[in-house]
């Protein structure tokens, strides 16, 4: 049964990325996407955020908590790795602006793919990135759902709008099943860190995030959620990547499932509060 569980957790995923990229590609333009990403300071934050301070906050709360070293190598990982394909689902929920959440969920993720090689096998002596691995799933499961809902929208607005429900309700079943599943088949690797301070770790972890980015994401209300879930929600796909390639320890890995495991359980609430508060 347990096996059986475990071969869905990628099938799921799958499942939410393709469908959240389709969904967001049949509700939004091109200009729309990019529109945000005109605001340079804006930018200049998100990577500021994301790039300098969560990697330096991960060596903190390494260094602080006296994590043992494969799990602090594996915070760092999730520190360098940004740009989360859950973003825009947590920016939908929250009700707040899907269209800087694609934009800098895209952006994140483009840059993370040189950003890792690059930094580190200067942080982690040893460690060594392909980034083809990483650009690979970002190319197929995620740009070009994106680009061909995109050009969907572009020229056929009504079939867009007839399909776009659908693929946003696929989507939304897709990331409880995600939940649902990495909580069951990894509910032994997260009682394995009783004990350790990596919960603890990853809970302030995520908290600095959130607080970074909302501080940095400007004074529009829908931006600042936005670079908050998006600084807070780490790339866990880049993170795994590397962690499976370079460590033969498994608790880097099991640090990046833990982690990511309670991102979702945290950020997903949070989510739903900061609509309503929204909505107030």
């Amino acid at each position: 049964m347990m096996k059986l569980l475990q071969q869905l957790v990628p099938i799921a995923t799958l499942v939410f990325v393709v469908s959240s990229m389709l969904a967001m590609g049949l509700a939004l333009t091109i200009g729309q996407i990019t529109a945000p990403l005109r605001n340079v300071r804006l930018v200049a934050m998100s990577l500021v955020a994301n790039f300098v301070l969560m990697p330096a906050a991960a060596v903190l709360l390494w260094r602080v908590l006296r994590l043992h070293e494969p799990l602090g190598e594996g915070l760092l990982l999730l520190g360098a790795a940004a740009g989360a394909p859950f973003l825009p689902k947590l920016a939908q929920i929250a009700k707040a602006d899907l269209a800087f959440a694609v934009a800098l969920m895209v952006m994140l993720m483009v840059i993370t793919v040189g950003y890792m090689p690059l930094v580190l096998p200067m942080l982690l002596p040893g460690v060594s990135v392909n980034p083809a691995q990483i650009a690979g799933s970002l190319i197929v499961l995620m740009l070009i759902p994106l680009g061909a809902a995109l050009a969907v929208r572009a020229k056929l607005p009504r079939a867009a709008a007839a399909l776009q429900p659908w693929c946003n309700r696929l989507s939304t079943l897709g990331l409880v099943a995600v939940v649902v599943l990495m909580v069951v088949v990894n509910f032994q690797k997260v009682v394995s860190v009783f004990g350790t301070r990596a919960i603890l770790a990853g809970l302030l972890f995520i908290a600095i995030g959130y607080a970074l980015g909302w501080v940095l994401g400007g004074p529009a209300p829908g931006t600042r959620p936005v670079l908050g879930l998006g600084t807070a929600q780490r790339n866990i796909a880049a993170a795994l990547v590397v962690g499976g390639q370079n460590f033969k320890d498994p608790s880097v890995v099991v640090m990046v499932v833990v982690v990511a495991i309670v991102s979702l359980l945290v950020l997903m609430p949070l989510s739903r509060r900061l609509a309503a508060t929204a909505a107030k």
